[in-house]
């Protein structure tokens, strides 16, 4: 048993933490004459650090997942959720998120496509939720800076999100709240042909490299606000607003991440600087939510496919659950982390 533990300590830490590289980094530095305790020197370090690490993982995970979503094409995603009903359905909308694009206004057409596809609205609704707040490059991210623990929670409580919200949606029958172009579309069933696995890894790399240009910018500028929050903001001031002492932390956090645009990539060097300095794990986890699901971006998009009453349900549902799911963090932070 000890053993276990052991090796996976050491996947967490030196695998996906990369200890090792920042060990390397910070004596870069030092061969330079460069004080790593520093200000100026230590955000070199967290900076060069976070970016050299979210990028292996970036591209690494987005080809394993790219392969993955290769199996399944809208075409067949449309199929399997089509033999399910109820909460059911919700269910595998909701895993089927999982596995689709990295941020919700690369979720929207896809949630468009589904509509017009006659899926129950209550469904489509699940995998919007779900597709940028729980994608399995995530889980691993996630694990790389707060442990196993806190990832799978996380992921599990999206996707309960994901399910609820649609079932509400669906309970309420808002389908008339849908734009009529949309109901109207009607879809085209056109088989996806076989891929061999020669064109799967094809397809994997010319994901991840179209996936990685379009988020890197969203890297660099986590990293850089990570980088400052990390050296330059005094854990006091982090402390009073985003830790224990303020009740309406994951309050504030939510609300803070809504007017902001970015995938859960640019939003985690953040949250690692945050929590480094004292922020609660609920509130960084409701900020990094809050700025995935419900950007202003992707609201003004998603609302050329809704009317506003439903709209406005649909943030209500997310902003509820992301704050219910930031203070069940709170509460859990020390026997998770």
């Amino acid at each position: 048993m000890f053993d276990i533990k052991a090796i996976w300590d050491f996947f967490q830490v030196q695998i996906l933490g990369m200890k090792w590289l920042n060990s390397m980094i910070g004596s870069g530095l030092i061969a330079l004459g460069l004080d790593i305790n520093g200000r100026w020197a230590g955000s070199l370090q967290f900076f060069f650090y976070d970016l050299i690490k979210i990028t292996v993982l970036l591209c690494f995970l987005i080809f394993i997942i790219s392969y993955i979503q290769s199996y399944f094409p809208p075409e067949r995603s449309k199929k399997i959720l089509g033999r399910f009903r109820g909460v059911g359905a919700n269910c595998v909308s909701a895993l089927l998120g999982t596995v689709t694009p990295f941020c919700s206004c690369s979720s929207i057409p896809l949630f468009i496509g589904f509509t017009s596809a006659g899926l129950p609205v209550g469904v489509t609704f699940s995998f919007l939720i779900s597709s940028p707040m729980v994608d399995l490059g995530s889980l691993l991210l996630l694990m790389s800076i707060f442990g196993a623990k806190v990832s799978i929670i996380y992921v599990i409580v999206g996707l309960v999100i994901a399910v609820i919200g649609g079932t509400i949606i669906e309970k309420l029958h808002m389908e008339k709240y849908v734009e009529s172009f949309i109901l109207t579309a009607g879809s085209v069933d056109i088989e996806s042909p076989d891929l061999t696995k020669k064109e799967r890894v094809i397809y994997a790399k010319e994901q991840m490299l179209a996936t990685f240009k379009k988020v890197f910018p969203y890297i660099l500028v986590g990293v850089g606000i990570g980088a400052i929050i990390h050296n330059w903001i005094p854990e006091e001031w982090v402390a009073r607003v985003l830790g224990s002492d303020n009740p309406f932390g994951v309050v504030l956090a939510t609300l803070i991440g809504v007017p902001m645009y970015a995938d859960i990539f640019g939003t985690i060097p953040i949250a690692e600087a945050l929590l480094y300095k004292g922020a609660q794990l609920g509130s960084i986890l409701a900020f990094m939510m809050a700025v995935t699901t419900l950007s202003l971006p992707s609201m003004i998009m998603l609302r050329k496919a809704v009317k506003p009453k439903l709209l406005a349900l649909f943030i209500a549902i997310c902003t509820v659950g992301i704050i219910m799911v930031g203070y069940i963090f709170n509460a859990l932070q020390p026997f998770i982390l």
